[in-house]
């Protein structure tokens, strides 16, 4: 059983991460609303950046990592990001647009990449008695 300052330490640590990787992301898109020029991209680009720092920290947790890892969730994911990722492409007009369905489709491909992971883990170990193992 964790005792009650390990438990505090890790309710706080955990606090700061997900209040970072939330700050990052309110930064990354809400910036241009009260900032211009400069200003408005250094703020984009450190939110950007603290918001993935933050959210590698989060997904390696094992419990976020267990649900990333679920099949059902990455098919969520694949077709999710590469139908945002195709309608982006198809929408929206210049570098913005094109930007915005590559990182999606980033995504959609990593998603992609843990299904097949997934296919080439075996799912089930099979049983083998002692008596039928070579040695025993």
């Amino acid at each position: 059983m964790k005792s009650l300052l390990a438990t505090v330490k890790s309710f706080v640590a955990n606090l700061l991460l997900w209040s970072f990787f939330v700050g990052g992301l309110v930064a990354s898109t809400a910036s241009g609303a009260v900032l211009d020029g400069t200003q408005k991209s250094v703020a984009t680009y450190a939110g950007i950046a603290v918001s993935l720092l933050a959210g590698s920290r989060i997904a390696k947790k094992p419990r976020i990592k267990a649900f990333l890892s679920k099949s059902s969730t990455l098919w969520f994911l694949f077709l999710f990001n590469g139908g945002v990722a195709a309608f982006c492409y198809l929408t929206m007009d210049g570098v913005k647009g094109v930007a915005t369905a590559a990182g999606m489709g980033l995504v959609s491909l990593g998603a992609a990449g843990g299904l097949v992971g997934n296919l080439r883990r075996p799912t089930v170990d099979h049983y083998e008695p002692a008596a039928d193992r070579p040695g025993a």
